[in-house]
């Protein structure tokens, strides 16, 4: 899989507003204020994840997915050379050419994961936040962004640090909705040489968590 790649004061009225943008003062408590107040209950919510190099797009995924639990979910993978039907249930990993009806390819469920721990996203929020994150309230969700190297992201998950390994740091940013959810993240990945890669994880459509089963045999 291609690596993704997959990021949050009060003023009186008699004192002066707060800048439009940039971060701003108290912003961090903001953020882990969000995050403490999220329900813990497990959600889906429709995923739009696209890994590009400069202006090339190399992957795009789409799908829907369950958050706050184990990563599980249905998505198409389409890149130049394919397009292919994806399955990810809690022990494995399912793909198959979009239109086919032959076995589908099985691997073991860390192959879903790559440089975002998209099952794991307020613990890389709090990372983030413990790495001098910049927080910036001038919109709504709140953004929040950190640089990070792959070394930091293996405290939140071990795997996706590991395929963050050839990059020597990432630009992570998150936005942070008002329920607490992460709702987007963005990493622009630097090697030390070779051009950037950049991904980009968007979640909308929030809804009940829905069951994913390993697909029938063909």
């Amino acid at each position: 899989m291609v690596l993704l790649g997959l990021l949050l004061s009060a003023c009186s009225s008699i004192q002066a507003a707060p800048p439009k943008s940039g971060p701003q003062v108290g912003g961090p408590q903001v953020v882990r204020d969000r995050l403490g107040a999220a329900g813990d209950a497990p959600y889906s919510a429709e995923l739009r994840a696209i890994t590009r190099s400069g202006p090339e797009r190399l992957q795009l995924m789409e799908g829907r997915v369950n958050l706050n639990a184990p990563f599980t979910g249905r998505t198409t993978d389409t890149t130049e050379q394919y397009t292919e039907d994806v399955v990810i249930t809690r022990q494995k990993v399912y793909r198959r050419a979009t239109g086919t009806h032959g076995p589908w390819q099985e691997f073991p469920a860390s192959a879903a994961k790559g440089g975002i721990p998209t099952d794991r996203l307020p613990q890389y929020v709090r990372l983030m936040l413990g790495h001098g994150a910049s927080v910036h309230r001038d919109s709504e969700p709140v953004r929040v962004s950190a640089r990070l190297t792959p070394k930091d992201v293996e405290s939140v998950d071990r795997t996706v640090g590991h395929n963050l390994r050839p990059a020597t740091t990432i630009d992570a940013d998150a936005w942070i909705d008002s329920a607490g959810r992460v709702v987007r993240v963005r990493q622009r990945i630097h090697f030390a040489s070779g051009p950037d890669i950049e991904a980009t994880i968007t979640f909308t459509d929030f809804k009940n968590a829905v069951p994913v089963n390993a697909p029938a045999a063909s």
